[in-house]
């Protein structure tokens, strides 16, 4: 059984204008190799939106890995590649920026409009420095297309939506390996996870309680981190609870970031600027209904 070597509580931050969680980067921890950064956005909408001029906007990304997990309401992403999805509640968005992609995140038009729940979190995964100029890639993945699993008391639901949870494999395919995982547990219900003792893990709760590791008590928006002294952690549900897990194998190479690039040198940031506003990663016009 792994030991826990911290428990952060997300402070908020303020993402222009945005208000969210932020487990990750938190003051000494930069990042749990290969994860980079975690925002957690819960709001509710009023009805009379205009969905242009809500969500996120056109920007660039190059050289990781921004995944979107929808937790309620709906995303309508659009890029520069052409991609124009729709991802809802219990849907998740992969997109591998490589050189270089322009997107758009905004809340699907009928959210905008008539109002709503919207929930979402977005994670940031380095690529190995081999990947960060591969093409870009993106894949949209519904909740139905996403391979789950119940306990026998059906008080544990697990989707795994990348690597492989005893015997069943994850739909996105990752640069480098990993195993992340929604989880849903009702107050009562246990579940016991097998990792690989090399991966760095890490479990965001978005809210309820639990005990981990049948130790530690944890609680909405904490992240647990844990020591690489084991091969498996339980959580049992205190109250009814969601959960992500994010686990992987570190790639062990340096880190250069620059707002939305993150590469392994500084001259490659100044690359990826250069790059940016000479048009290299695409030019992004949305398009609405």
């Amino acid at each position: 059984m792994r030991t826990i070597r911290k428990t952060i509580k997300a402070p908020k931050v303020n993402m222009g204008g945005i208000i969210l969680d932020q487990p990750l980067p938190y003051n000494e921890v930069e990042q749990i190799d290969p994860f980079l950064l975690i925002h957690h956005w819960k709001r509710d909408y009023k009805p009379g939106g205009i969905q242009k001029e809500m969500g996120v906007g056109p920007h660039p990304h190059r050289g990781f890995v921004p995944v979107t997990f929808i937790y309620k309401g709906g995303v309508h992403h659009q890029d520069s590649r052409g991609n124009n999805s729709k991802v809802y509640k219990g849907g998740t968005q992969w997109m591998k920026s490589g050189m270089g992609i322009i997107h758009s995140e905004r809340p699907v038009k009928e959210l905008a409009e008539n109002g709503g729940e919207f929930e979402i979190i977005q994670l940031w995964i380095n690529l190995p420095a081999r990947n960060k100029m591969d093409q870009p890639y993106y894949m949209p993945l519904t909740e139905d297309e996403t391979p789950s699993f119940a306990s026998p008391d059906n008080k544990t639901k697990i989707g795994v939506v990348a690597g492989n949870l005893m015997g069943i494999d994850g739909r996105i395919k990752s640069d480098s390996p990993v195993l992340i995982l929604r989880i849903t547990i009702e107050k009562g219900g246990k579940t016991e996870i097998p990792i690989p003792g090399d991966y760095n893990t890490l479990l965001y709760q978005l809210d309820g309680s639990t005990l981990i590791c049948n130790d530690v008590k944890s609680s909405a928006k904490d992240m647990t981190w844990f020591n690489n002294d084991g091969n498996k952690i339980t959580i049992e549900g205190v109250e009814d609870t969601r959960i992500l897990l994010l686990a992987g194998a570190p790639l062990n190479e340096t880190v250069t970031s620059y707002g939305p690039f993150v590469m392994s040198t500084n001259t490659e940031i100044m690359q990826a600027m250069k790059d940016y506003q000479m048009g290299k990663m695409g030019v992004l016009i949305e398009e609405f209904e």
